[in-house]
């Protein structure tokens, strides 16, 4: 008899390359900026200084942290409509990890960001262990480019 785990791969695997999303505009304001880089330690002028942005940085304006969009996944992937089917005997999900990070595109202060993502990957890692593998990219409302781009990886453990 096949095992939760395997169960779930069986279900899963037939949903590869169907595109998830977009999930809900986001917008990136400075105190949001200002907060990361307290937390981060990361001050550089290009993230919290309006002014000295405004005179020597290209993009003119003040830009978040490319570790902050790639932290906002979370939040941003919530809003996301997967449409997975019942998973019976799942435990927990868990971050596993990221692939191919790219930052392509800043976000600059007052920018609106929103996630996208393609179910690219369903492995079977074990008889209680299934890796789904997300194509993520972060849009930005107005810009042809992204954000970024990653291949996020997700661990399913079952019971």
């Amino acid at each position: 008899m096949a095992t939760n785990g395997e169960q779930a791969y069986e279900a899963l695997k037939p949903l590869e390359g169907r595109e998830e999303g977009p999930g809900d505009w986001f917008l990136v304001d400075q105190p949001l900026i200002d907060a990361f880089a307290d937390v981060t330690h990361d001050h550089q002028f290009i993230h919290v200084d309006p002014e000295k942005a405004a005179e020597l940085s290209p993009w003119k304006v003040t830009i978040a942290h490319g570790f902050l969009t790639l932290s906002l996944l979370t939040y941003l992937s919530a809003s996301i409509r997967a449409d997975l089917p019942p998973l019976p005997g799942l435990l927990m999900g868990v971050n596993y990890g990221f692939d191919r990070v790219r930052f392509v595109n800043p976000v600059k202060v007052d920018s609106r960001i929103r996630a996208a993502s393609t179910l690219s990957a369903v492995e079977l890692k074990d008889p209680a262990t299934v890796h789904l593998i997300r194509s993520m990219s972060v849009e930005i409302d107005g810009e042809a480019k992204p954000a970024l781009v990653a291949d996020w990886i997700a661990r399913l453990v079952f019971a």
